[in-house]
């Protein structure tokens, strides 16, 4: 019986699910699969499928590092936080120095508190938030504990009267980029949305020694 990960590129607007149903169909019938993180269709990149008898590690590696390539851009607020959502608020961009680039991104490394977007499946009073969203219901959403172990500016990109910021991003599980791109909108107060979204790692290996302690 087939066994192991497959390393899949996710495609654009595909779903994570939509990436395990087709790799499902060709494994075979009565075959488990499973995935080691959600991207959302608007990401793509790296996506850990297991197969067989390792879909039994995928609760281990959940907890991994992750890292990205995002494009953050500038002057516009979304409803979803990305580029799938209407645009709700535009601002100009101001113009852009060392000092106000350091002090946007700053305060968010390290061990941070993170309000998620009203767009994500989590639960609230039983319901998921997008579901709530869909109806335009907005709700409190209270802020979660991740890490933002590196968060790098790659470029600031002016173009087609757009400005984007490209960055790289390695964060702790639970890590919302899209509210990542916010945040760094607020902070240097025009608001900003996630134009597009590469994983390019999503598990580092543990150690055989870790990862019996963790089975423990």
């Amino acid at each position: 019986m087939l066994s192991g990960f497959l390393n899949i590129n996710k495609p654009l607007r595909l779903t994570s699910h939509d990436v395990v149903a087709r790799v499902r169909r060709v494994a075979g019938r009565g075959v488990k699969v499973g995935h080691a993180g959600t991207l959302d269709p608007l990401a793509t990149g790296v996506l850990p499928v297991a197969i067989g008898s390792a879909t039994r590690l995928v609760e281990y590696l959940a907890d991994a590092r992750k890292g990205y390539r995002a494009r953050v851009r500038l002057g516009s607020v979304t409803t979803t936080d990305d580029a799938e959502g209407a645009v709700v608020s535009t601002q100009m961009v101001p113009a852009l120095d060392q000092i106000m680039l350091t002090g946007a991104l700053e305060p968010l490394r390290g061990a941070i508190l993170q309000i998620p977007p009203m767009y994500s499946a989590l639960h609230h009073d039983g319901q998921r938030l997008y579901d709530l969203a869909r109806k335009g219901i907005e709700v409190e959403r209270p802020p979660r504990a991740v890490t933002i172990y590196r968060l790098e500016l790659l470029a600031v990109d002016v173009h087609d009267a757009a400005t984007d910021l490209l960055l790289d991003v390695e964060c702790s599980k639970g890590t919302y980029i899209r509210s990542l791109a916010r945040d760094i909108g607020a902070n240097l107060g025009c608001g900003a949305h996630l134009a597009a979204l590469e994983r390019t790692f999503s598990v580092r290996l543990l150690s055989p020694i870790a990862l019996h302690s963790r089975r423990s």
